[in-house]
């Protein structure tokens, strides 16, 4: 039996078993072939995160029974063009078991229809409403084995390397549903790996080796999406932009990476490597002709190299992350053919969290974006940072409020998101709020003024 991993993180004949597994216990329809359920599907989600790759859980040699949640979403967007952007039926249903031998499996599938694309058929265009009105897609699909000291994990899966308020950083496997930016809670947000992944635990070492075969990288929806990562205009040429170039299915396109950590003297220390095709994509651009060019989404080789630290003070938490990324493709003013040039950059945050005994909680985070030999006519600053406040209170069992805001400290562009969460009975949620930008239109999170949004989400678990 798996043991927890990385205390201070959320997380052949083998894949035909995992494959059907799968098909035996989704209660919803199979996926017709192999390359269909390694295939992302249009709109993948993020998984369930929530120390989801931790170990195996702790579910004995029984099976046990069907888990998931059923919730509504209804966001409508006040800015702009005012319109209904969301109205989605979220149905997710999971099991879990053993085989005996220490061998365990789970299988999780998670349905969306999504009303909102079809009330809004003159606002969205066909390729976001193909896109966004139905979709399926496996949460988790694998196999637990113990070799030996070593436990091994194998099939559709959450590996979640870092965790930091309101942004990603040290989590560099997950790939992530970018169609809602990111406004979405990260369990539900993170989309998982196909991957076979081994951990070894000695004294208070641990290791963690790791290998996708079938990569899934950041879905960023389709143009016309009211999150759309749109490019910087350029003055009297209109854009247009291509379907997101997903990397192919195939072993020579496989990520893989080492994490190795330790516990000294309350210290949580980790380090890890990690080459993969990147989950973010770049937006390659070429000029149809003077006045148009034609934008396409990419997904590059690069090299990762990072750590992470957290130290509990008692009265506060630390928690830090930084990763070094080699060869990203970013965009440049010149007249380059593709107008990307490879950087190496580092990405650092730092947060501290202090809970208060009247059941409130307050995190501020400082995070920065350093560009190494910054090329000059790179669009983006050399020092690009920012910092988070998140404060939290709990009026009482039931009732539970929230505020987060992120805040460009080079651009003057923010993003704010007040909710209220009312648990009104031990499986029913109900959570209203709103997503708000400002600031810079040319800014990370002011380009999505005209996105702010209102929502309400009730959910049923079981």
């Amino acid at each position: 039996m798996m043991r927890r991993s990385f205390p201070s993180f959320r997380r052949g004949p083998l894949a035909a078993l995992t494959f059907a597994a799968a098909c035996a216990l989704s209660p919803v329809q199979a996926a017709d072939s192999m390359d269909d359920l390694f295939a992302d599907p249009p709109a993948e989600e993020e998984g369930k995160a929530k120390k989801s790759t931790e170990g195996l859980a702790n579910s004995g040699d029984s099976v046990s029974g069907w888990r998931g949640f059923s919730q509504f979403e209804l966001a409508r967007t006040v800015s702009g063009d005012s319109h209904w952007s969301k109205a989605r039926w979220r149905n997710e249903l999971g099991r879990s078991g053993s085989f005996g031998q220490g061998i365990k499996w789970k299988a999780v599938g998670r349905v969306d229809y999504d009303l909102a694309y079809g009330w809004e058929s003159d606002f969205y265009p066909a390729a976001v409403r193909d896109d966004r009105r139905s979709e399926f897609a496996w949460r988790e699909v694998y196999v637990d084995v113990p070799v030996g000291e070593v436990e091994l994990r194998l099939g559709r899966q959450h590996i979640v390397w870092g965790e930091m308020v309101g942004l990603f950083f040290a989590d560099v496997v997950s790939a992530r549903d970018m169609r809602e930016f990111f406004t979405q809670e990260f369990d539900q947000q993170r989309i998982p790996q196909w991957a076979a992944r081994a951990e070894y635990f000695r004294n208070d070492w641990r290791a963690e080796l790791i290998w996708v075969p079938y990569v899934s990288v950041d879905n960023i929806g389709r143009f016309g999406g009211d999150f759309y990562p749109t490019q910087p205009a350029i003055p009297g040429v209109n854009a247009r932009y291509e379907a997101q170039q997903r990397p192919d299915s195939k072993l020579s396109n496989s990520n893989y990476g080492l994490r190795v950590g330790t516990l000294v003297k309350g210290w949580d220390l980790s380090a890890f490597y990690y080459r993969s095709l990147d989950v973010n994509p770049t937006f390659a651009r070429r000029f149809a002709s003077p006045t148009t060019v034609i934008y396409t989404p990419e997904h590059d080789w690069i090299h990762q190299y990072g750590a992470t630290l957290t130290k509990d003070f008692g009265s506060f938490l630390l928690r830090a992350e930084g990763v070094l990324t080699r060869d990203r493709r970013l965009p440049v003013s010149s007249a380059l053919p593709d107008g990307l040039v490879r950087q190496d950059m580092v990405d650092y945050a730092i947060g501290l969290d202090f809970p208060f005994q009247n059941e409130s909680r307050f995190n501020i985070q400082y995070f920065e974006r350093y560009h190494i030999d910054r090329n000059a006519d790179l669009l983006a600053s050399k020092r690009e940072n920012g910092m988070a406040l998140l404060y939290n209170h709990k009026f009482d069992e039931r009732l539970e409020g929230e505020m987060l805001w992120v805040q460009s400290l080079v651009r003057n562009d923010y993003m704010f998101r007040p909710k209220l969460i009312w648990r009104v009975q031990s499986n029913w949620r109900a959570q209203f709020g709103a997503d708000l930008f400002g600031g810079n239109a040319n800014g990370y999170f002011g380009r999505f003024g005209n996105s702010d949004r209102y929502y309400g989400e009730l959910r049923y678990s079981f």
